[in-house]
């Protein structure tokens, strides 16, 4: 949401959390940022500790260790799951992104990513890959899977503006497997350049930063705005269509 990690206060109330906080003795009373056990939640841990300079490199070293065979990652693995799951990957993939922008690129995580990123590609952001359309169930929850709406915030869970926008992070040109998940940015744009809060997750908070389910969203407004300027330089995301 681009607090300053500098401020004081941040800096103050984020060393309150490392001193304070366990996940509990079930996993050792390990520190927030030295993770727990599932993936999708370690990869959020390390990305914000990356980005409040608290990288953990055990905790790198763990989220590298559990990337699956197909380039991806899934908190369902130890339970015998042999396919990666979208909402885990892109948890792990934010956190290793942002931990290469708090340090120097790293060929070992560098590489990860590509793998990370080349399962979400060969997938369009949205589709299945053995049979090649929209993947209609959910398998982490069991309900309609629901990624071509956009949420905020997402919490752990993956959508297609949220994929979008981790390839935007990277910097690199855009990938032409992104070309569909792009038009489908582009159609939901309403004639006043806005984009609405679709499916939005009940996971608490603390806050409500939009106005509600259906109505315009300021930061998917936002974040849509910053895809397609990346996407296409020339284009301005925000005017109205005609």
């Amino acid at each position: 949401m681009g607090l300053d990690p500098a401020s004081q206060r941040v800096r103050n109330t984020v060393d309150l959390l490392n001193k304070n906080f366990t996940w509990g003795p079930h996993w050792g009373n390990p520190t927030f940022f030295e993770g727990e056990v599932e993936p999708c939640i370690n990869g959020g841990a390390f990305e914000l500790g990356a980005y409040f300079g608290h990288p953990n490199q055990s905790l790198l070293g763990r989220l590298l260790s559990e990337q699956m065979a197909d380039g991806g990652w899934n908190c369902e693995q130890e339970n015998g799951s042999v396919r990666s799951s979208y909402h885990t990957t892109i948890c792990v993939l934010e956190g290793l992104l942002e931990y290469e922008k708090a340090k120097d690129p790293d060929p070992t995580i560098t590489a990860a990513r590509r793998k990370g990123e080349e399962y979400l590609l060969e997938r369009r952001l949205f589709r299945s890959l053995s049979t090649g359309k929209p993947i209609a169930l959910d398998k982490k929850t069991e309900l309609p899977a629901k990624w071509t709406q956009f949420s905020f915030p997402n919490t752990w869970h993956y959508d297609v503006l949220r994929g979008l926008e981790y390839f935007r992070k990277t910097g690199a040109a855009p990938d032409p497997r992104l070309a569909e998940a792009i038009e489908l940015l582009v159609s939901k744009q309403g004639a006043d350049g806005r984009w609405l809060l679709e499916n939005p997750h009940h996971d608490p908070v603390g806050l409500e930063m939009e106005a509600g389910e259906g109505k315009p969203s300021r930061w998917n407004t936002l974040r849509a705005s910053r895809v397609l300027e990346w996407y296409t330089p020339k284009a301005n995301a925000i005017e109205p269509k005609p």
